[in-house]
């Protein structure tokens, strides 16, 4: 062989090992930030912004290192740099209240930006997706574990060691226990989707369904009446993508399993707490009508309406939310209650306006991919992300998930995923395609005969 030959061949398996490396390099950094308290803290915060730049300049060299350029395509990159070129508008034309905090969310959103890249760039065949749902779905059966361990032997600490400074109602790794079932909503949907589908073996998707029911479980135990919500609409969408499929004895195994857990963890450790939580979830309950939250939103409507074309800056809500309280309290108001009204007030109508642009983007390309989900694996991730995507975006409402980094890092980038292109084929089966069509051309012997009339 020669030495261009040995060179090529070297050059291929640094490539192979590159990639492989910013593959789970991308997912194990997002599956540091839920571990770190949500990586709401300076320390955090700079380590997945510097991880995630690090990434990215490994990713740039490795493409100039071959001398070519492949970039994958995502429809949701138009929106993400128009919400982008909204807020250079907003710094360079001081249009916003506080500056240095619009440049410190801004840099925040460029890591989330720089991972959904890295995501879309680096996850391209199934077999990927297969694995990627496996550690997901035992990342989340070993935080929800942890959960409920710590519920059982709270003392006020996270991980018994750490004590918050401002206070909190503490579940799992997360300060706010809102914020634990926003994590939970996301990662739920990929082992239960994983235990109806034909992907696995049975034993596999036994895990898979008990893993799920774990997961969930714990949502109900956080207390989080907005997760409660949030999972229960994760599962009408799953119970209207069952009614189109046809159902067997082993899928109904695995449903059953899952529900059997989910009721039975519920019963042993929820009681009458848990009862009395879920009976605070009217709207005319007094909890929720003499909440705090409800205070905020509506002086949140009277900030927006005051700048409603560009708002008051990203990141700047709590700078300017003190001139427009109108209730006394010693608590330091630092989001708004509803990540959309946060929206409208630090970004106006034209960053809510490339909301809808991703979102209508975002499930454009979700749905067409989801068909027959319970054999492909590209729709079953479509349709996993699909729920919990639509979780998170229902539990929004009511809380600020999408402003704690972890949750807001795991969110687009799942929105990238689902509207992404559909993973490649395994070789194997390009193969036999291949083949089968060689063989269905005419040879040229054949071409060379005389045709045959009947």
């Amino acid at each position: 062989m020669s030495a261009t030959g040995i060179s090529a061949i070297e050059q291929g398996g640094s490539a192979a090992q590159s990639g492989t490396f910013l593959f789970y390099a991308t997912f194990g950094l997002l599956m540091f930030g839920p571990l770190a308290f949500g990586a709401v803290e300076p320390w955090s915060i700079f380590l997945l912004e510097v991880g995630t730049a690090a990434l990215f300049l490994l990713w740039s060299a490795r493409q100039v290192l071959h001398g070519e350029l492949r970039m994958q395509w995502n429809p949701l990159f138009l929106p993400m740099g128009a919400f982008g070129l909204l807020i250079v508008v907003q710094l360079v034309f001081h249009l916003t209240a506080y500056r240095h905090d619009t440049a410190a969310q801004a840099l925040l959103y460029c890591a989330y930006g720089m991972l959904c890249f890295l995501a879309n760039q680096t996850l391209l065949r199934g077999s990927q997706a297969r694995k990627l749902a496996l550690i997901f779905s035992v990342y989340g059966a070993v935080v929800a574990g942890f959960a409920l361990l710590q519920g059982i032997s709270a003392n006020g600490r996270l991980y018994w060691i750490r004590q918050p400074r401002m206070g909190g109602w503490i579940y799992g790794p997360y300060v706010n226990h809102n914020h634990y079932a926003g994590l939970m909503e996301m990662l739920a949907p990929i082992p239960l989707v994983l235990s109806l589908t034909q992907l696995a073996s049975t034993r596999a998707r036994m895990a898979a369904a008990s893993a799920a029911a774990v997961m969930v479980g714990t949502i109900f135990l956080s207390g989080s009446r907005g997760g409660m919500l949030a999972i229960l609409a994760e599962l009408v969408i799953l119970a209207v993508m069952m009614g189109k499929q046809r159902w067997g004895l082993r899928n109904a195994v695995g449903l059953g399993l899952f529900l059997a857990i989910v009721v039975a963890l519920l019963s042993w450790l929820g009681g009458g707490e848990l009862s009395l939580r879920i009976a605070t979830m009217g709207p005319a309950h007094t909890d929720i009508t003499s909440d705090l939250r409800t205070h905020v939103n509506r002086d949140g409507l009277r900030m927006f309406l005051d700048k409603p074309v560009l708002g008051w800056g990203l990141g700047t809500f709590p700078v300017v939310y003190p001139q427009f309280r109108t209730f006394y309290t010693n608590f330091f108001v630092n989001e708004a209650h509803d990540d959309y009204l946060q929206l409208l007030v630090e970004t106006g109508l034209l960053g809510f306006g490339t909301m809808i642009w991703f979102l209508v983007a975002l499930y454009r390309g979700t749905v067409k991919k989801i068909g027959n989900w319970t054999k492909d694996m590209s729709g079953a991730v479509a349709l996993a992300c699909f729920m919990g995507l639509s979780g998170i975006l229902v539990h929004s409402v009511v809380d600020f998930n999408l402003q704690i980094p972890a949750n807001a890092a795991l969110f687009y980038v799942l929105c990238t995923v689902a509207a992404s292109q559909a993973f490649a084929r395994p070789a194997r089966k390009r193969r036999a395609v291949s083949t089968r069509s060689a063989e269905a051309q005419p040879s040229p012997e054949a071409l060379q005969q005389p045709a045959t009339n009947f």
